[in-house]
């Protein structure tokens, strides 16, 4: 088989392999080219039900829009789903299939690695090229024997491998020289060259580091990726693009005034990215907030999605922030819940599966009754919603045992999802927000005196004016012919071995 693949791996966690593949995919996409993305394994809480019915990370998600085709449990065929430090619920091929330890995950490892190589394999059958996704570094040469992701990938399938280092964290040479270096002759001979991301400034001043990283490695950096703050949407790590707590690039109001919305930073929030679409809107700031008195003054509160919602609500409790929250919703001010975080507005939530606590009190801000149930709904709903069609799609444990208030949305059999108690409402719907009418008449009816929602906001728009962003950052700054020649023909035959290696 014609290798007709990549992989991308980086030096650490969030060193730009999400952006980067997807902007590989764009650009190959744009070329006529039928790509698509794969994350062999992925650990996100962020992540989206797929038109096959399954779950893959949120990142692969938008990948798969940066190729032009529709998600697939193939592209992310196992996600790991943090509920504690100790513990993550494991998606395979869009199913829940149990929970596991950092330690236990290790030995389950090699039992998956043929489920991933067959996938990707398959994938390879039925696409011209597939661009891979490496998870958090293979310099982490403790967990080599049992990677799947990473070396342990590109090795299984005959993968060549790009490096990508993020600049701006400092250190970037020592970072991509120390990830080759570490690892065996066996890893190194399928390492083919460096890519180094958010660079800044004058590149001529790098030019010689490059040479010097070349003439200790004998590999080329293929590409220097400037740092663009117009980048920001469907981040992997839902935070990583917070600048002092505020999402996105708000332009400024259309109206005389902002419209505020404050997003409690729990601690294992989940899709995150229901918000971007907020952030998007001329006027609305939209801030992550983790004390009490960051509520005083904000406009409309959106408590977010969790992984684990009984512990994320005693987490308010602890923080004050619940306390500020009552006090913003008794005030007449709105607030709206999402998944876990209208779960939490209710009555009672009775959990004997993920936490184990049986019957907790919920905020009593919605007449609601949560219990849980072992089996995950996945669903990719429609109806319609303060007078609009409305899509979104579902990823929850609980159910509604019962509701006091009307419904949010209605559907197309006359039932209704959510709840709309006025100033209070919510829904189990992931991204309800994404839908411009429906988000619209929200800011109109949360909108403060002065505040004017605009009306040409299409966030359709703005992803895909992203995804085109990262085609064009990589047309124009990365060596494409000798990108397209290790997708072709693989990793060079003679690169070089560099010590110490597997000597450690």
């Amino acid at each position: 088989m014609s290798p007709r693949a990549l992989l991308v791996a980086g030096t650490t966690s969030d060193a730009g392999k999400s952006v980067l593949v997807a902007g590989l995919c764009r650009w190959l996409a744009r070329q006529g080219v039928k790509v698509a993305p794969f994350k062999a394994q992925n650990m996100s809480n962020n992540s989206m039900v797929t038109p096959d019915g399954g779950e893959i990370g949120r990142a692969q998600v938008m990948q798969a829009a940066a190729c032009g085709i529709e998600p697939s449990v193939r592209f992310n065929p196992v996600l790991l789903k943090p509920s504690s430090d100790r513990s993550s619920q494991v998606v395979v091929l869009g199913r829940v299939a149990g929970t596991v330890s950092a330690r236990s995950y290790q030995e389950r490892k090699a039992a998956l690695l043929s489920t991933v190589v067959d996938t990707l394999a398959g994938l390879r059958q039925d696409y011209d090229v597939v661009i891979c996704e490496g998870a958090g570094s293979p310099a982490e040469v403790n967990l080599r024997a049992a990677d799947i992701a990473n070396m342990g990938l590109a090795r299984a399938a005959d993968l060549p491998v790009l490096v990508v280092g993020d600049i701006d964290r400092g250190g970037v040479l020592a970072h991509l020289f120390g990830t080759l270096a570490v690892l065996s002759a066996a890893d190194q001979a399928l390492v083919a060259g460096f890519v180094i991301n958010k660079f800044r400034g004058d590149q001529s001043l790098l030019e010689p580091g490059l040479d010097r990283l070349r003439a200790l490695t004998g590999r080329p950096t293929l590409g220097v990726l400037p740092f663009d703050d117009r980048l920001w949407l469907d981040a992997e790590d839902s935070l990583s693009s917070v600048a002092d707590g505020v999402v996105g690039r708000p332009a400024p109001p259309v109206g005389s005034r902002w419209l505020r919305v404050a997003v409690p930073r729990l601690p294992r929030i989940s899709n995150a990215t229901d918000v971007d679409a907020l952030a998007c809107e001329p006027g609305v700031a939209v801030r992550y907030v983790t004390e009490p008195s960051r509520l005083a003054d904000t406009d409309l509160v959106v408590l977010p999605g969790s992984k684990s919602t009984v512990a994320d609500l005693d987490w308010l409790r602890a923080t004050g922030l619940a306390d500020a929250l009552g006090t913003h919703a008794r005030a007449g001010r709105p607030v709206l819940g999402i998944c876990g975080g209208y779960q939490m507005l209710g009555r009672r939530i009775v959990d004997p599966f993920e936490s184990g606590r049986g019957a907790v009190h919920g905020l009593g801000l919605l007449d609601l009754e949560i219990e849980f149930d072992p089996v995950k709904q996945l669903a990719r709903p429609s109806g319609d919603a303060l007078g609009h069609p409305v899509t979104g799609y579902e990823i929850h444990h609980g159910r509604v045992a019962r509701r006091g208030a009307p419904p949010l949305v209605t559907l197309p059999d006359g039932t209704g999802e959510g709840a709309d108690a006025g100033a209070v409402f919510g829904t189990h719907w992931h991204g309800l927000l994404e839908n411009d009418g429906f988000r619209r008449a929200l800011l109109r009816r949360v909108a403060p005196d002065g505040f004017t929602p605009a009306e040409s906001t299409c966030f359709a728009q703005v992803r895909a004016a992203q995804l085109d962003l990262l085609g064009d950052l990589v047309e124009r700054h990365l060596d494409t012919d000798a990108v397209w020649r290790l997708i072709e023909h693989g990793a060079p035959t003679d690169l070089r071995f560099v010590p110490p290696g597997d000597q450690i």
